[in-house]
């Protein structure tokens, strides 16, 4: 009976007729809640066309009830920063991404930090900083009340070994196709910026690559392509997981490699800058940026499966196992970009790309604020 509900999670969706679309616009607002990892969204109904961002109203929402304020001091604003298509209501209906803020308006609420990775951008944008990030998740299936297992994994039990699933293809290898096609399909409807995927190293792990994007960009469509993912995920029945080990032992975890370039690096001499001036920078800069990485990324950066250690500042090129790949490919044609390979699964798209653009363009003039600003939205609400 469980299977049969869970396979019926669309039953109520009613196709909209011609004329509702004519005349009325559904947007759904989407936002960062009180643990900096899940979104939340509700939907506004307008009865006028929306062009542009400034046709979108501010809005509110309990915050209360996502762990961003206190009951007797509720309200939180939503500011709409982007808009793309809706891949599951269609045109003209759209998602529209938000940035948070206290009542004054002014006040980023917790976990918004979309505001001063916009501001970090901006000051760097000569530089023109592009993106490439590589976001790895699993594909968990419920197989009790509670009890989430890994699909295609025997009940409790563990399948093969690692080996035989990465770019895998046959029933006996590769579990998710479909929701992982579903995904890219949506995404490039909605227009999400949107390079690829494939299946991971991990029996049921997969990845989709968000990129080329400009600055702000990367964020914003890293976590609208997220949103798309958990809702093709309730579809299916299908749990969505960005934890950084999300099964202990001999198994992969999953992550979020950042590739990073800029205009210096881009151009003629572009290696030797990112071998003699970048390198040499990011392991100084290592323990503060790796605080930004990922909550519990240490269980992930071990030195083994893929990796380099939490704690140690490695690079090579054409290197997996090392803090920071340098690509064949940028070594050969002396200038391209590198792979950031510490990010956790888990990551804030914004922390990440604020802080590799601040240190390598900014002389780190804001990597203390970053982190202050993330340590007080991950202490308790009220000891912020």
């Amino acid at each position: 009976m469980t299977e049969t509900i869970e396979n019926l999670r669309d039953f109520n969706y009613y196709q909209l007729s011609p004329d509702v679309n004519k005349k009325y616009v559904l947007a759904e607002y989407i936002w960062i809640d009180g643990t900096g990892e899940q979104l939340r969204s509700k939907t506004k109904v307008y009865l006028n066309p929306i062009k542009t961002l400034e046709d979108l109203e501010w809005w509110t929402y309990d915050g209360s009830s996502t762990d961003q304020a206190v009951t007797r001091f509720s309200e939180i604003y939503l500011k709409p920063v982007r808009m793309v298509k809706d891949p599951f209501r269609g045109d003209p209906h759209l998602l529209v991404l938000c940035e948070t803020y206290l009542p004054d308006k002014k006040t980023p609420a917790r976990f918004n930090f979309r505001w001063i990775s916009n501001l970090i951008m901006e000051q760097a944008k000569d530089q023109k900083p592009w993106f490439g990030i590589e976001q790895e998740y699993f594909l968990l299936k419920r197989t009790g009340t509670t009890h989430l297992w890994p699909l295609g994994w025997p009940n409790g039990g563990f399948p093969y070994p690692q080996g035989r699933y990465y770019c895998s293809i046959g029933e006996r290898n590769n579990f998710g196709r479909a929701l992982a096609e579903a995904h890219l399909r949506a995404c490039l409807n909605a227009g999400i910026k949107i390079a690829g995927l494939n299946a991971e190293v991990a029996p049921s792990q997969w990845e989709f690559q968000i990129g080329i994007a400009e600055g702000i960009e990367i964020g914003d469509h890293m976590w609208l392509a997220r949103y798309i993912l958990e809702r093709i995920g309730e579809e299916f029945g299908i749990d969505i997981n960005y934890d950084p080990k999300p099964i202990l032992g001999d198994w992969n975890g999953s992550g979020a490699h950042c590739n990073y370039s800029t205009l210096t690096t881009r151009q003629e001499g572009g290696y030797r800058y990112i071998v003699d001036k970048l390198m040499p920078i990011l392991k100084e800069n290592h323990i503060d940026m790796i605080k930004l990485y990922g909550q519990k990324n240490e269980l992930r950066l071990t030195g083994k499966h893929e990796t380099g250690k939490y704690d140690v500042f490695t690079w090579g090129d054409g290197a997996r196992g090392c803090s920071v790949r340098v690509p064949i490919i940028t070594k050969e044609q002396g200038q391209g970009y590198f792979e950031d390979r510490r990010p956790a699964a888990n990551i804030d798209p914004y922390l990440v790309s604020a802080a590799l653009v601040d240190v390598t363009c900014l002389n780190g003039q804001h990597l203390k604020e970053l982190i202050q600003i993330f340590e007080n939205s991950i202490k308790p609400l009220g000891q912020s």
